[in-house]
């Protein structure tokens, strides 16, 4: 609520540098799609097992697909919205710790990357080209999703690594 200038991912600064990276940094440097994003590996490493890989594989194909309909601005409302439920949603699942089945997660980070990826599209630069920018943000996302699992895995090795996880889960949700 102080610093709401965090919450989204303006890459005016980064496009200078060209379209990959202002793709690439856009999920990085909003708080609200960092979080999203570190949270979905966070919760994958938590259900283990193939969870590890096709949930974050369904985030960053459904984000892709949304994307082109950002780009194309078939005028999908409450976005912003969306992508706070979403953090919620993710930050609850990871306090919660609970060991939902895969599908049900992934069609729940499915809808999650709903708005994410049409987030993205709709927020390109009009200098930007599209598909190089597609790619940075598609890989700027996987390699949050990376992180998220790292995290996820690490403190699943340590007595009181879940209990930090599931207190930084409720710190998720209440960002």
């Amino acid at each position: 609520a102080l610093l709401p200038q965090l919450a989204f991912a303006h890459e005016a600064i980064s496009e200078r540098y060209g379209s990959f990276l202002g793709g690439l940094t856009h999920p990085v440097l909003g708080l609200d799609h960092f979080l999203a994003m570190v949270s979905v590996g966070i919760v994958s490493a938590q259900i283990g097992g193939r969870a590890i890989w096709t949930v974050p594989v369904t985030f960053v194909a459904v984000m892709a697909f949304a994307g082109l309909l950002g780009m194309a601005d078939i005028g999908l409302t409450a976005v912003e919205a969306g992508i706070a439920i979403s953090v919620l949603a993710l930050g609850c699942a990871i306090a919660a710790d609970s060991k939902l089945p895969a599908s049900v997660v992934m069609t729940a980070v499915g809808f999650c990357a709903i708005f994410h990826g049409y987030a993205h599209g709709a927020e390109m630069p009009t200098i930007a080209t599209p598909a190089t920018y597609a790619a940075g943000f598609m890989i700027g996302t996987a390699a949050l999703h990376l992180l998220g699992l790292l995290i996820g895995d690490i403190s699943q090795r340590y007595i009181r690594g879940k209990l930090i996880l599931r207190i930084a889960g409720g710190a998720m949700a209440g960002a």
